[in-house]
């Protein structure tokens, strides 16, 4: 990569501004095209660091990895709305914890009196929790500050988004037509934002491959209440009945939600494939294409190890 070089990222959700943000900041003139900004998924994110149901294990974890050292920087500062916060994760059935949460600070079993009822066995640690809308502000206004510009508009294809002479596909969902990728699938999720009844600590349940999740985040003033993982569903239209059992699920691990006053319903489909995809090829045109995307519910998680890479990526071609 030349300093000066004319880079096109297209989409604007975690994935595409973290990815702007390091090209900025590395000498290119980034320009991000999007129709949403910011992308309404990201926004709709609880969002917790956890490696999650993402493969390929290997560059997962190094991804990972790498985005939680920079996440926990970022928690120092309070305007980026990411904090290291204490919690419990827990399941119904005797499972051992997941080989990320090991590492994390403070890791250890609980003890049964910790667990709420029906739960045998849970970890607490201290993991990032990210607020998504102030954190995607504090990305906006980070890329602005290193040069970049942003143009909301939709693009029919990848070449619309020329002159350029590298583009990078952040496009989630969007790259099942723009590339075209038969494989990329949504999964939607629900989550119902609360007032925060005195809550401190995150809790979350280890539900496996089911649809119905149950966690909440605390960010402040509000709590994050999750919520919903419909596989091949893009429908991002709010689903009351959905929330009250959210509700439910929560308030029964947690009774002070019981009385929360709901403040919104958030809804995004998460671009999931059986790999996420972070690699370069060459247009008929020969303009240079990265691909990022294809990160399911773990986007945010992996979003700085991933935007590492493509920069390493373009600076090979």
């Amino acid at each position: 990569m030349t300093v000066g070089e004319r880079v096109v990222v297209v989409g604007a959700g975690v994935t595409g501004l973290t990815t702007a943000v390091l090209l900025a900041e590395a000498g290119a003139s980034v320009h991000v095209i999007a129709e949403q900004v910011p992308g309404v998924t990201s926004l709709a994110a609880g969002a917790m660091w956890g490696p999650y149901l993402v493969e390929p294990k290997d560059k997962v974890d190094r991804w990972g990895q790498r985005s939680l050292e920079i996440f926990r920087e970022l928690a120092e500062d309070p305007s980026t709305g990411v904090r290291l916060t204490s919690g419990i994760e827990a399941s119904r059935t005797a499972e051992v914890p997941p080989d990320w949460a090991t590492t994390l600070p403070g890791f250890r079993p609980c003890e049964p009196a910790e667990l709420p009822a029906g739960f045998s066995v849970g970890y607490r640690f201290t993991v990032p929790l990210i607020d998504m809308p102030p954190y995607l502000s504090y990305l906006l206004r980070r890329l602005d500050a290193a040069g970049g510009s942003v143009e909301r508009r939709r693009v029919a294809s990848l070449a619309d988004a020329t002159p350029a002479s590298v583009i990078v596909n952040c496009t989630g969902l969007g790259a099942q037509e723009l590339v075209p990728d038969h494989d990329l699938r949504p999964i939607r999720g629900q989550h119902v934002v609360v007032t925060n009844p005195g809550l401190t600590e995150f809790f979350s349940e280890d539900t496996g491959l089911s649809p119905d999740l149950l966690c909440f985040y605390p960010h402040g003033d509000t709590v994050v209440l999750g919520g919903t993982a419909i596989d091949g569903e893009g429908d991002l239209t709010a689903d009351d009945k959905a929330a009250a059992n959210i509700l439910a699920r929560c308030a029964e691990v947690e009774p002070r939600l019981a009385e929360a006053r709901v403040l919104e319903h958030r809804i995004g489909a998460r671009p999931t494939r059986a790999r996420v995809r972070v690699e370069a090829e060459r247009a008929e045109d020969g303009t240079v294409v990265l691909h990022n995307y294809g990160h399911g519910g773990a986007g945010v998680t992996l979003s700085w190890g991933c935007a590492e890479e493509i920069s390493e990526l373009l600076t090979a071609q």
